[in-house]
Parts: structure tokens; C-alpha cells; sequence
């Protein structure tokens, strides 16, 4: 029975007979006095151990046992080679850097390179693998990224897939060197007098890379000069005629703009200006400030291009003092007369009213959009409207946009929950504070008419004395009795949501020549009323022509 001890090479413990580990200290303390004059002595015997203890771990796994004996200690310095024999070696045959890298027998293992690399070192450690050079690697890949982008894919999953050379028996592994003392001291020897010349060239090279800088510097500023001396002032010109012209082009429009806002009231391509708005607070203010707040901008442009490009004179300094001045003025006014009008807007209010309608015969009703002109009793002594012939008539034709747009009327056809129709009438609107809103709600006047079954509606509202617009909103809301009939005007689909074509189409009418549409009340709500003689007349025509079909078959 042999005596067993545990021992720990580099992290990594083993069960050894006490024979064998006497021989295996016999053997690092002759490694460790021989590297003990090296310039890195802890680096080197640290690797050998490394490798020792991947050595045992191979044969314990290959013959399946958990003790390490002597013979097997004798094994692993048989291939690591004894210090005797390496320096006998080294007496007799100086050791080359040249041959390092030769084939030596042993097999090479695929690995990255992590001294050799660009991305991750996965085409280094293919040469390496193959003994050959790594720019055909990477040229390879190249080509491949190239020709369809499949490079980078099978690029990332070798990166994946293959190890990363991190001990330096990995890397002599890589390489095909042996791993022996002889191999491990000549791979260090050669990383040591690498670092030395990439020390040396450095320093008789780095006087030299300063200069080159400082004249690739000094070089292109040089002929960046020349350019703009030459072909730049080309290039500078014709930006900034170019800028001239776009300058111009705009100093044009707004000038149109000005005159036809001060002459007309209204500029076509601005036509979402509120002009019915603006016109009650002194629009040609704004319309000045704003143009003013434009042009200085641009006619400044167009004064400091002239004089970088053409070297034309510059205007006074107090002129352009004064010009500053009215130009701030001009931003002073603009910004402080639409201010006032936003605070207009500040509040809303609103109020409901609710109007019993009388009772049509035969529960029908009609539904049209009134035409007439609505006048104010100051507006009719203004136009002396009771001189007028009794049967002479004044429609509604004013097709104002701010007004069409801004004083619409909605109108909702509801379910009455009772016998009795009801119209309710809804105010909406907006001012300075919650008092002025629902003053401006309430100076809304809104106007229908019932005859019998009779009931007109009007398009628009009318603000008191054409006060200013506070965003004013009329809704309706018309509820009539069950089953009721209504037979609707196709222009009151301007204030309702009805398609009067479209019910006409159901009955087979031409909805284009017809004017007006039979709708029915029912509990889903307003619904088109379809004339069953015609639904079944083009039932029997689909029958018919589906009879037909199959008899000629």
C-alpha cells in the first residue's frame, strides 16, 4: 500500500503517490533554477505547470483512474524533456527564432488568434491552422462578403464556435510548436525579442512620426487654401448666388402678399387666415408688422451675400441702427396683437335650449335648408328693406369663406322619447374669461321657421352686430316621434350628416336628379325608407335571370 498526498498545480487538485510526487519536485525545482536567470522566469515555470497539469488531467480521464503514480509523472516529463538533455541541447545548437514556427510533429488545434487580429482573430487562427499566410484568410472572406453578404454570417458563427488562444501553450498548440521546455523557453524568447524591436522601432521612429504629422498637417492645410483660393471662390459664388435667388424669389412673394392683404383683405395662397377675424383688430397692423418681421431678415441676407461675394458697400451703421429698431418695433406689435387675440380664446362657456315644435299631420315632416337672407332691425332701416316689393325676396348667397367655415351649424336627427317633437339648440363659445364666453354664447342668434310640417333650417348663425368670432359653435339636435316620416332636402346634407344619394340609390333612383330622399324614424334611429315594390321587382329580376341561367343549361 503506497502513501497518497494532495497536491494543487495552479488552482487545479490532484491525488499523487508520495513517489511520484518526490520525482515531480525533483523535476520544477531543476525547471525553476534553470529559468531563475530569465528575464521572466515566474511567466515561464507558471506555463510549464499549466501544461503539466493539463497533462495529468489527460491521462487520468484516458485510463479512468483518480490517483497519479510515478510511472505516470515519468511520462509527463519523458515529453516535456528533462532540463539535462535541454541544456545539452543548448550547447550543442544555439536555438533559432526561424525555426520556432517550423512543423515540429505536433498536431495543431484550431484557435483565435488574439495577437493577430482585426476584428476577432478567427482568419489568424485559420493560417495559423493551415501553416499559411493570413491575408489570403481575410481575402477570401472579403470576396465572399462581396459576392453576397454570406461572409459576415459564417464570419460571426466561427467566432462563436472556435476557442480564443489564451494560455501560451494555446498559442504554441495553435502554431503546431512542442510543448516542451525547449518549445516554451523559445516561444518566450521570441515574444520577448519581438516587444524589444516594437520598443527599438518606436523609439527611432517616434521623432520621426512627429515630423510626418506635423507636415501631413501643414500639407493640407496647404492645399485646402489653395482650393478656396481658386476653385472655392467658384463654389462660394455660386452658393451664394443661390442664396440670392431664393432670397429674392421670397422678397417678392411677401411684397404680392402685402399689397393684396392691404388692397383686397385676403391673399389666395394664404387662404386659411382668419381674415373675418383679424379685420376687427386693426388687420393692417399686423399685416404691416409682419410683413416688416419677414423682410428686414431677407433684405439683410440678400445686403451681406452681395458684400462677401461681389465686395459691394454696406449700408451706415445708423441706418441699420434704425433699421433694428423699427425692426423690433415690428416684432413688438405683431407679437403683441396676436396676444390679445389668443386671449380671446382663453375661456369657453356654453348653454342648451330646449323648443317644443308643433305636431305635423300624418306624423311626416319636412326637412329643408332655408335660403333667405336673415337681417337685423339695424340692418334692415340700413337698407330700407320694408321698401321692397312684397313678394321680392333676399337669399342667403354670401360665400364669404371665414364666415362659411367658422359659423357652420350641425344638425343631429335623433329618437323622441315622447309624441311631441323637440328641438334643442346648443351655444358654444369662447372669450377673455368665463363671463365674456357665455356672453359671446349668448349674442348668438340662430334662426329656423316651421310650417306645419314645414321646417327650415339656416346654414349659418349670426353673431350680434358681426362681433368678432370667438370660435362660436351651434349644435342641433331635432328628436321626432317614432315612425315617424321625414322627407329631407338634399342641401340640408350641408349641415347634416345624411346622404340623401345614397337612400335614393336604394330605391333605385337617380340620386343626382332627385332633390330630396323619405327617411323613417325607428328605435336604431333615422333610417332610409326603401320602397318594398321596388326591393321585390329586382328580387324577381335576379330570379328570373338565375331561372334563365340554369334552363339554358
Amino acid at each position: 500500500m503506497n502513501k497518497t498526498i494532495i497536491i494543487n498545480i495552479n488552482g487545479i487538485v490532484f491525488h499523487i503517490e508520495e513517489d511520484a510526487y518526490e520525482v515531480l519536485k525533483n523535476y520544477m525545482t531543476d525547471v525553476k533554477r534553470h529559468f531563475m536567470n530569465s528575464d521572466d522566469s515566474l511567466e515561464i515555470t507558471t506555463d510549464i505547470e499549466n501544461r503539466i497539469a493539463e497533462m495529468f488531467n489527460e491521462l487520468l480521464a484516458n485510463e479512468n483512474k483518480q490517483v497519479i503514480v510515478e510511472q505516470d509523472v515519468k511520462s509527463v516529463i519523458e515529453q516535456m524533456g528533462t532540463v539535462e538533455d535541454f541544456e545539452k541541447s543548448e550547447q550543442d545548437t544555439e536555438p533559432s527564432f526561424a525555426s520556432t514556427y517550423y512543423n515540429s510533429g505536433t498536431t495543431r488545434r484550431l484557435f483565435r488568434d488574439p495577437d493577430d487580429h482585426l476584428i476577432a482573430g478567427v482568419c489568424a487562427g485559420i493560417a495559423n491552422y493551415f501553416n499559411m499566410d493570413v491575408v489570403w484568410i481575410r481575402l477570401a472572406f472579403a470576396l465572399i462578403v462581396l459576392a453576397g453578404g454570406t461572409g459576415i454570417i459564417l464570419y460571426i458563427i466561427l467566432w462563436i464556435v472556435i476557442p480564443k488562444a489564451v494560455s501560451r501553450a494555446d498559442r504554441m498548440v495553435m502554431k503546431g510548436e512542442k510543448l516542451n521546455l525547449q518549445g516554451f523557453k523559445r516561444n518566450f524568447e521570441e515574444e520577448m525579442g519581438s516587444m524589444r524591436n516594437n520598443f527599438s522601432n518606436f523609439k527611432h521612429e517616434a521623432k520621426p512620426f512627429v515630423y510626418k504629422t506635423r507636415d501631413f498637417i501643414g500639407d493640407f492645410f496647404y492645399h485646402l487654401g489653395t482650393f478656396f483660393n481658386g476653385a472655392g471662390k467658384v463654389l462660394l459664388k455660386l452658393i451664394g448666388l443661390f442664396i440670392l435667388l431664393c432670397c429674392f424669389s421670397a422678397l417678392v412673394f411677401f411684397i404680392v402678399a402685402f399689397v393684396a392683404l392691404l388692397g383686397f383683405g385676403e391673399f389666395a395662397p394664404f387662404h386659411d387666415m382668419p381674415y373675418g377675424l383679424l379685420k376687427h383688430h386693426h388687420a393692417e397692423y399686423i399685416y404691416t408688422a409682419g410683413f416688416i418681421v419677414i423682410t428686414v431678415p431677407l433684405v439683410s441676407i440678400i445686403l451681406l451675400t452681395l458684400k462677401g461675394i461681389f465686395n459691394t458697400g454696406s449700408i451706415s451703421k445708423s441706418a441699420g441702427t434704425t433699421i433694428l429698431v423699427i425692426w423690433l418695433f415690428a416684432i413688438a406689435v405683431f407679437v403683441y396683437d396676436i396676444t390679445r387675440i389668443a386671449a380671446d380664446f382663453s375661456t369657453s362657456a356654453s348653454y342648451s335650449e330646449t323648443i317644443n315644435l308643433k305636431p305635423a299631420k300624418n306624423n311626416t315632416y319636412y326637412l329643408k335648408l332655408n335660403d333667405l337672407k336673415y337681417f337685423t332691425a339695424e340692418d334692415s332701416a340700413r337698407l330700407n328693406i320694408k321698401s321692397l316689393a312684397p313678394n321680392m325676396t333676399i337669399t342667403d348667397d354670401d360665400n364669404n369663406d371665414f364666415d362659411h367655415y367658422h359659423q357652420r351649424v350641425n344638425l343631429n336627427i335623433e329618437k323622441s322619447d315622447i309624441d311631441q317633437p323637440v328641438l334643442v339648440e346648443s351655444y358654444h363659445a369662447r372669450g377673455r374669461n368665463y363671463e365674456a364666453a357665455l356672453s359671446n354664447s349668448r349674442n348668438i342668434k340662430y334662426m329656423y321657421m316651421q310650417q306645419d310640417s314645414l321646417i327650415k333650417f339656416d346654414e349659418r348663425f349670426y353673431p350680434k352686430n358681426e362681433d368678432l368670432w370667438h370660435d362660436e359653435e351651434v349644435s342641433l339636435t331635432l328628436k321626432l316621434p317614432m315612425n315617424a316620416k321625414i322627407i329631407i332636402d338634399r342641401e340640408l346634407s350641408n349641415i347634416a350628416n345624411i346622404n340623401v344619394y345614397e337612400c335614393n340609390e336604394l330605391n333605385k333612383h337617380d340620386g343626382n336628379k332627385l332633390n330630396e330622399a323619405t327617411f323613417v324614424m325607428t328605435d336604431n334611429g333615422l333610417q332610409c325608407k326603401v320602397d318594398t315594390m321596388v326591393t321585390d321587382t329586382v328580387l324577381n329580376k335576379h330570379l328570373l335571370s338565375d331561372s334563365t341561367k340554369k334552363l339554358k343549361k
